[in-house]
């Protein structure tokens, strides 16, 4: 089995299963992928002013695609992730018209981290930290259908998925679409909450390591994969969490995360902006219950371990 290595130099941020593979692999090869940050311009030293400016045809910045030798439509692609590494760095932010709370937050906030080993530090709230959790948002192979698609929404071929379960030693499995698989990947994040709730996690370029198998005897609709235990390394110090019902889930949403970014600013010291962005990197929305009608409950959690 060999080992390839794909640089940063070629960004893919669409999807089109006519675009020319920059590598063609055999079933059981290793790949290593230099990912830029999602955007594939923000940098560490980056202003909220230069982050409204982002050109934003170049999100996300994927690298690939990479061409399965013998795959076929109806064959599945497994994913072994083996490693991913940081930099050093990463960023989140909210801007007007996104995220969870478009209407509550118009206007746009951009928030920088540092990564040292392990840990996640905010260069703002010297009380907060985060384990270094990281998962590439986007996983995909090329859509069956012609033409060049937004890598925005998740599509069957997978894509922007933001799934924080696909960390190191997680195994995918994908649907082949169309001969060869032509698969991409990129958008990591260091750290990302279930819900992903301001639009982003911690954005961060990456060294991401993949080992591809091709699998003829079994059928898949769309992505499903396993991953290891702990589901958290912040699940040791107990959690807070806000409730909000209703019969609209997307409104009881939007109320169980406006409970909890008041109880973060009125008990933890930060502004609302600082909130809403850790709850996006840090929290869980959660389905709570969704069978006594006609209303039902989500919460938000938010690990009490983040707290110095």
């Amino acid at each position: 089995m060999a080992e390839y290595y794909l640089d940063d130099s070629v960004i893919q941020p669409f999807w089109d299963n006519t675009v020319e593979p920059r590598l063609e692999i055999e079933s059981g090869d290793t790949v290593v992928f230099e990912c830029q940050e999602a955007n594939g311009q923000v940098q560490p030293d980056w202003t909220v002013a230069e982050y409204e400016n982002v050109d934003r045809s170049k999100i996300h910045a994927l690298n690939g695609s990479v061409w399965i030798k013998s795959a076929q439509p109806g064959d599945v692609l497994e994913i072994d992730i083996l490693d991913l590494q940081h930099k050093g760095w990463g960023w989140s932010a909210h801007r007007p018209g996104m995220g969870l709370l478009p209407e509550d937050f118009d206007y746009s906030y951009l928030h920088q981290w540092r990564i040292d080993g392990e840990t996640i530090y905010s260069t703002e709230l010297d009380h907060i930290s985060l384990p270094y959790e990281p998962h590439p948002g986007v996983v995909g192979v090329a859509p069956r259908e012609s033409g060049r698609f937004s890598t925005f929404p998740p599509r069957a071929n997978g894509g922007n998925l933001d799934v924080r379960d696909m960390v190191i030693g997680s195994r995918l499995w994908l649907p082949v679409l169309v001969e060869g698989a032509l698969f991409a990947t990129g958008d990591c994040h260091a750290a990302q909450g279930q819900g992903e709730v301001c639009v982003t996690g911690i954005e961060a370029p990456m060294t991401v390591t993949m080992r591809f198998n091709l699998l003829k005897d079994i059928k898949l609709k769309e992505l499903q994969l396993r991953r290891p235990s702990p589901m958290s390394k912040l699940d040791r110090a107990g959690y807070h969490i806000t409730t909000a019902h209703g019969p609209d889930l997307m409104e009881n949403a939007k109320n169980a995360l406006r409970y909890m970014i008041d109880w973060l600013v009125d008990n933890h010291r930060m502004s609302r902006s600082q909130a809403y962005i850790l709850c996006s990197v840090a929290g869980d929305l959660k389905i709570s219950e969704i069978v006594d009608a006609p209303n039902w409950v989500l919460s938000f959690h938010i690990p009490l371990a983040l707290f110095k």
